[in-house]
């Protein structure tokens, strides 16, 4: 018979063995001083396992100042670890994570708003475990994936109103007011706009002055690379306003991470010039039993049917693009979900959210309740999946108050300073 300790340290052997390696590289240009972001490699999902490393990388493009982009890039993966149940293995622990990232983001703008500041910012956040990569996404920072085949890839969906008609109802329905910016005369200009505040984006962790149907509830997207990795190019709207996906992979193929970041902002740049900040994280993917390789361009045999490919899937949504790369075997979708509706990202909980204490939890923020102390997240909703609105899991009446303002059922209260 094995002894169990020899069994658990063959398995982290094994697991260390199999990992890919990461190259990354960062570059960037202010012209406001609001872009903010985050690159850390030594997080683990268990204290003591040196086995179970993961990575997260962060681009945070502020507005209305720096504020709630320097709050979020320090207390964000906090955050999100903190809502995640302990014990986990580690297939476990990846099934837990798109709900405690909407926990983390939840809990992130509601904290950030009791500081009284104004000021908004879009987050595209990303975990790298193993050859899983789990990104969430509010506003329009964009992540894409650039797979060794050469197919490019969205990884979040951009919460534009000008773009995005669901959201667009969604923040009527829920008693915001969409339109352009009235000049003398009467007319009409700019990009659609949510006001009061007059805010671009539908989604954001901040924008207190907006209102709180302006959500910070990502969009969560959790697919497996296949055994040749890829590259990810994580941006704020700096790039993607000048440059398409395609353009930005394109432009940096065939360098090394650190220089391909610096190559994409080189392309935004001289393309449209410095007209807002520009950063771009760029991180390669890479099987541990091969010399570092950044991706190459397709054979060009395939160029043409590359073209009609990507040309018919520019048109399509963001889910239907990510189920036919994994048809070919480019990545293999674990998780997809946009809903900006509380209920139905927390999911349900028949054990009711309770410790070993005997006390209930938040799902949000973690304090703990007494039985009689929490509300569950799908009474009284009309947007719950669950028949049974006694069960969890259970928000502290703050979150609750939290969740109903995002949905519309009363003001947004909280007074700024």
């Amino acid at each position: 018979m094995v002894p169990l300790a020899a069994l658990i340290k063959e398995e982290a052997r094994s697991e260390k063995l199999e990992k890919p390696l990461l190259r990354y590289g960062c570059a960037s240009q202010s012209k406001k001083g609001e872009d903010f972001f985050l690159m850390k490699t030594d997080c683990v999902r268990a204290s003591g396992n040196p086995s179970s490393t993961f990575a997260v990388f962060a681009v945070l493009d502020g507005h209305n100042g720096n504020a709630a982009a320097i709050y979020t890039r320090d207390n964000l993966l906090n955050h999100v670890l903190s809502a995640m149940p302990r014990g986990l293995s580690r297939d476990e622990w990846l099934h837990a994570l798109p709900r405690a990232l909407v926990a983390g983001f939840v809990k992130t703008d509601k904290e950030f708003q009791t500081k009284g500041q104004t000021s908004g910012t879009t987050v595209t956040f990303v975990i790298i475990d193993g050859w899983t990569v789990t990104v969430a996404s509010v506003g329009d920072s964009r992540c894409i994936l650039d797979s060794q085949g050469g197919i490019v890839s969205l990884l979040t969906v951009d919460h534009r109103l000008e773009e995005n008609v669901e959201e667009r109802e969604r923040v009527t329905a829920s008693g915001g007011e969409v339109g352009r910016l009235s000049i003398v005369g009467g007319a009409e200009i700019g990009p659609l706009r949510c006001w009061p505040g007059g805010l671009c984006l539908s989604r954001s962790i901040g924008d207190i002055d907006v209102g709180e149907f302006i959500v910070p509830i990502p969009y969560v997207k959790q697919v497996k690379l296949s055994s040749a990795g890829g590259r990810l190019i994580i941006a704020s709207d700096g790039i993607w306003d000048a440059l398409s996906s395609e353009s930005a992979a394109k432009s940096c193929q065939g360098l090394p991470a650190e220089l391909a970041a610096r190559q994409v902002v080189k392309e935004a740049l001289r393309t449209r010039g410095l007209k807002d900040d520009t950063t771009c994280i760029v991180v390669d993917i890479i099987p541990p039993d091969r010399s570092v390789k950044p991706p190459q361009p397709p054979p060009k045999k395939m160029n043409k049917f590359k073209s009609f490919i990507l040309g018919k899937k520019s048109k399509e949504p963001a889910n239907k693009l990510a189920k036919k790369l994994s048809s070919v075997g480019t990545v293999e979708e674990l998780f997809e979900e946009g809903s900006a509706m509380l209920a139905e990202r927390l999911g349900n909980d028949s054990s009711g959210g309770a410790t070993t204490s005997g006390l209930f939890t938040c799902a949000i923020c973690q304090v703990d309740l007494a039985p009689s102390e929490g509300v569950s997240v799908h009474a009284g909703s009309i947007f719950s999946t669950s028949s049974k609105p006694w069960e969890g899991p259970f928000l502290c009446s703050d979150c609750r108050d939290k969740k109903d303002a995002m949905e519309g059922k009363r003001p947004s209260g909280v007074k700024v300073l």
